[in-house]
């Protein structure tokens, strides 16, 4: 059993501590390269005050990681402490149905990951984004978003968590194969159901009305052959400084989603390239391809789990009962870092979609200056670092970095 633990505590917290390291190789080469570069950063992207930049870098990281070292340390304290067996015994001796005990314990470990998370949170939004200026909750507010989402999450938990364990307890020999189908078809439906249902709990959607910015939305559809009446502005606002824009659903169900505060930042033409650029992940078929991603990742998790699942000493380690839903908590422990290590080899598919993407808003809107400074506004207004390390990059970034875009788009910017 001690070659076991030795395992495990090399994995997870190994894998920890190698993230950690990579987010402190980022920060100072964000420190060597912002400064050095300070001159590109504040004709082509507006950032005149570079230290601020780099100080909210440091301090966004700095709270990322210690969360990250904080709920490791919990949750192995919680094992080696017998808190999980205990919760498990308490849980199955409660609950009289296996499958609903099961569902039970889904819920309540979402649960307490969402307490465990709470106060860092609250620093983050009253006191890093305050400092910044992004922050526009209330405590009132935070406390009451807290609360509904920590709801849709033992929802989510529950629906998911009862569909996997049907498929272990009725297929048991290929459980692996029917769950895989349980998780692409949740990963349709919360395509569908988030816009539409989740996110209207938190904020305002309204529909583009009238006038130049509905305008400028019905040229691009029809520059870009998409054709989609759902565009709606969100009151991002309400919560955040922050900008973004995204594009979910399928079918009839497509929705166009514009942040208020990306409309109020951007002219026209540069919401018409953001928009472009969304678009063409539904035009070329990456959500398609994101989906399959994602299955054949839950099918090859999935089917490393179901071995897991049988091993006696997966449980003995901690003095867990032997039940699934308890199997497949320990098993996601072992996988999560898996998953985390292989990240450079599922960020290719992202990149690859985000570049193609890219050239199809360069395409509709005859040229890339506008997306350009659409880029350079989003990376200004976020304070977001436009100079990862490499190897932070790999790991962790779904879009080439601004400088790479800004670069291809203009085919002359040097950084």
């Amino acid at each position: 059993m001690l070659v076991y633990h030795t395992l495990f505590l090399a994995l997870v917290a190994g894998t920890t501590l190698f993230f950690a390291y990579l987010a402190a190789l980022n920060v100072r080469y964000a420190e060597g390269a912002v400064r050095e570069r300070a001159d590109w950063l504040a004709d082509r992207i507006g950032v005149d005050d570079p230290e601020e930049l780099l100080a909210y870098h440091r301090l966004t990281t700095a709270a990322s990681q210690l969360e990250s070292v904080v709920v490791l340390a919990v949750v192995l304290l919680a094992l080696y402490a017998g808190v999980f067996a205990g919760a498990v015994e308490f849980v199955y001796d409660a609950i009289a149905n296996d499958l609903l005990a099961g569902v039970a314990l889904f819920v309540a470990t979402v649960l307490a990951l969402q307490v465990l998370s709470l106060p860092f949170d609250a620093v983050d939004t009253f006191g890093v984004e305050t400092a910044f200026g992004f922050n526009e909750q209330s405590p009132a507010l935070f406390v009451r978003d807290k609360l509904v989402g920590a709801a849709v999450a033992a929802v989510f938990a529950a629906i998911l968590g009862a569909a996997v364990l049907f498929t272990v307890q009725t297929f048991p020999e290929w459980w692996w194969v029917a769950a895989t189908g349980v998780v692409v078809a949740f990963l349709l439906a919360t395509q569908v159901l988030v816009p539409r249902v989740v996110m209207p709990l938190f904020y305002d959607f309204d529909p583009v009305d009238d006038g130049s910015l509905r305008d400028a939305v019905e040229d691009v559809f029809e520059r870009a052959g998409f054709a989609c009446d759902q565009v709606y502005v969100m009151n991002a606002s309400s919560r955040s400084g922050h900008s973004n824009a995204f594009f979910t659903g399928f079918g009839r169900t497509k929705r166009v989603v514009l942040f208020d505060t990306l409309v109020e930042q951007m002219g026209d033409e540069e919401v018409q390239s953001v928009l472009a650029h969304e678009l063409a992940h539904w035009k070329k078929g990456h959500i398609w391809q994101n989906v399959a991603a994602s299955a054949l990742q839950a099918a090859v998790l999935l089917f490393v789990a179901s071995f897991l699942l049988d091993a006696g000493w997966l449980y003995g380690m901690f003095g867990v009962p032997e039940q699934p839903a308890a199997g497949l908590l320990l098993a996601g422990l072992w996988l999560q870092p898996l998953s985390q290590l292989t990240a450079p080899l599922q960020n290719k598919l992202w990149l690859a979609n985000e570049r193609e993407a890219d050239a199809f808003a360069v395409n509709v809107m005859g040229g890339g200056d506008s997306l350009a400074d659409a880029l350079a506004d989003l990376t200004s207004k976020n304070l977001s670092n436009p100079f990862p390390h490499p190897y932070y990059e790999a790991f962790h970034y779904q879009h080439p970095p601004v400088p790479e875009r800004i670069r291809y788009l203009t085919e002359s910017e040097q950084p």
